[in-house]
């Protein structure tokens, strides 16, 4: 009897062994990977575009974001949610892999932008009305701090009677967990300090008139504010706080003839290369070339019209410019070797921005005005395909995730 138990009992765990061996695995949802997505603004219809920059193509749409005139995005360090920053006010979390808005909260009447933080737990946004950032936690999307602008004294009250503050631009995120941003009607620059529970924000006054925008070096170090009422820039050494902020670049800005600004370029489209800084020249049709280690000009570069957006590719041999109204239509090329254009392409009319794919084979181009997003070989300068996409402009990848001030 205890045989027949034995025998029985090595029959059935034999049976059970081979059903676990021939059992097919369940079919399971296809995966995507976040390493080569990027998200496309259409700013016309408040929607965005996920597409993919291995096979050049677009996966989704998603809507309800808003007003998306002069939208910008961060994103998550794990690349699965983008944060969209609508001019609206409107912050709104993406998911990426399930094509659809995660969490969405209107924090202001008008944003202009904002960062994440070094940890990926914070995400900041700069307002103009009322003045100041708000810090939110990347989770949830809860308010964890309100920094409130200064107070413009004598000026006219908000609408809800409340003093009117200075508005917020050029925010950044810089090591530390830190936003850099700069204050435009009181001419400040600010360094809020997340790295503690508490955190701490210094300030510093008179840095020069009505900064505009501003950008921070690659590296962190460096922040750099462009000044709309007087010509020069302010700088910030991030390694050396305590020396405060000095003026760079005196000559910098319209100059003597005031020649009409149809665009004040963009400040975080400066290209880094090597030693140098290219620098969109304001209302002139020149790019300058600086000394990062003096910040003095040392070149300057006859382009084909107003520069917006002065951008290196990833490997720093060429730099590709884009153009204001009314030259919208071309991008020229600057070898970084020699400083001298190799290239002049005629996308379309409303070439707004540029993005390379993350080792610089490629470059996304919106061509708002003709509706499609034009992909070119960045080695030959050929024309690859192009994307339909309804008033594109600002392109962003999500390898972004990874840089500092990006």
């Amino acid at each position: 009897m205890k045989n027949k138990l034995k025998k029985l009992s090595i029959a059935l765990l034999v049976l059970g062994s081979a059903s676990c061996v021939t059992t097919q695995p369940q079919e399971t949802a296809q995966l995507r990977p976040t390493g080569d997505l990027g998200v496309v603004i259409e700013r016309a219809t408040g929607q965005v575009q996920i597409v993919n920059h291995t096979h050049n193509n677009s996966l989704a749409q998603i809507d309800g974001l808003g007003d998306l005139s002069h939208a910008s995005i961060v994103y998550s360090r794990d690349e699965r949610y983008a944060y969209v920053f609508g001019r609206d006010g409107g912050l709104t979390k993406i998911d990426i892999l399930k094509d659809k808005i995660a969490k969405r909260v209107i924090q202001s009447g008008n944003s202009i932008g904002g960062a994440i933080s070094q940890d990926g737990k914070l995400v900041a946004v700069s307002n103009y009305t009322p003045g100041g950032v708000k810090v939110f936690d990347a989770e949830s999307l809860e308010l964890v701090a309100d920094i409130k602008a200064t107070e413009l004294l004598g000026h006219a009250k908000n609408k809800d009677g409340s003093t009117k503050r200075s508005k917020v631009v050029g925010l950044v995120d810089a090591p530390d967990n830190k936003f850099v941003f700069s204050l435009f009607d009181s001419d400040e620059i600010w360094v809020a300090d997340f790295s503690t529970a508490q955190y701490t924000v210094k300030k510093f006054n008179d840095i020069g008139r009505a900064p505009y925008d501003a950008l921070i070096s690659p590296d962190g170090r460096y922040y750099i504010a462009g000044l709309f009422g007087e010509d020069g820039m302010a700088l910030l050494d991030l390694w050396n706080i305590d020396k405060g902020v000095k003026h760079i670049l005196k000559d910098y800005g319209k100059g003597d003839k005031k020649l009409p600004v149809y665009k004040m370029p963009h400040l975080e489209g400066w290209a880094m290369a090597g030693d140098f800084a290219y620098v969109p020249a304001v209302g002139l049709h020149k790019v300058l070339v600086i000394n990062t280690k003096t910040w003095q000009q040392v070149d300057e570069i006859d382009v084909h019209g107003q520069p917006v957006f002065v951008m290196a590719q990833p490997d720093n041999r060429q730099v590709w410019v884009n153009f204001s109204f009314p030259r919208n239509d071309t991008v020229q090329v600057i070898d970084t070797q020699t400083q001298s254009l190799t290239d002049t392409l005629k996308p379309g009319k409303g070439v707004l921005h540029m993005e390379f794919t993350p080792r610089g084979e490629h470059v996304w181009m919106s061509v708002r005005d003709e509706h499609k997003i034009q992909i070119y070989n960045t080695k030959d300068k050929a024309l690859l395909k192009e994307v339909p996409a309804a008033s594109p402009s600002g392109i962003f990848f999500t390898n972004r995730a990874h840089q500092i001030g990006l």
